[in-house]
């Protein structure tokens, strides 16, 4: 228990999270934007990625508080690249197999919207990078 009040009391640990519902909020909101009445918040895909948003949040993190050379920071830094490419080449062609199933079969509806495109991950990048520094400047 002492260990959790500690993670929940020190930027490190909260900085990430708050990336992670921040972007996934902006998520929501540019859904409820494009009209998408479906299931808003938690789905996958979208802009932007929140999973890369949260992965750089932690790379930040993890570089400013272990150093740049540490291998925390490259270890944080190889998860983040697979984190990355993942969400752009592995479930980007889920998406496109989703799709192209779609038009054959009319009877299931698959989700579309599983990987990233290159645009979406590079604004999770950004804006993970962005609320992190003014995290750290805050606290």
């Amino acid at each position: 228990m002492q260990y959790l009040q500690y993670y929940l009391s020190t930027y490190p640990f909260l900085i990430p999270i708050a990336v992670l519902l921040l972007s996934e909020i902006v998520k929501v909101i540019n859904r409820i934007r494009e009209g998408s009445g479906e299931r808003l918040l938690f789905r996958h895909g979208g802009m932007p990625s929140s999973h890369s948003a949260f992965v750089t949040s932690l790379l930040i993190v993890v570089g400013r508080e272990s150093g740049l050379e540490s291998v925390d920071f490259a270890l944080a830094a190889v998860f983040s690249g697979i984190v990355w490419y993942d969400a752009i080449a592995v479930r980007g062609t889920v998406s496109k197999h989703a799709k192209a199933l779609n038009l054959v079969q009319q009877i299931h509806k698959f989700s579309e919207e599983v990987g990233h495109t290159l645009r979406e991950v590079v604004v999770g990048v950004a804006f993970g990078g962005t609320v992190t520094l003014v995290g750290i400047a805050l606290s």
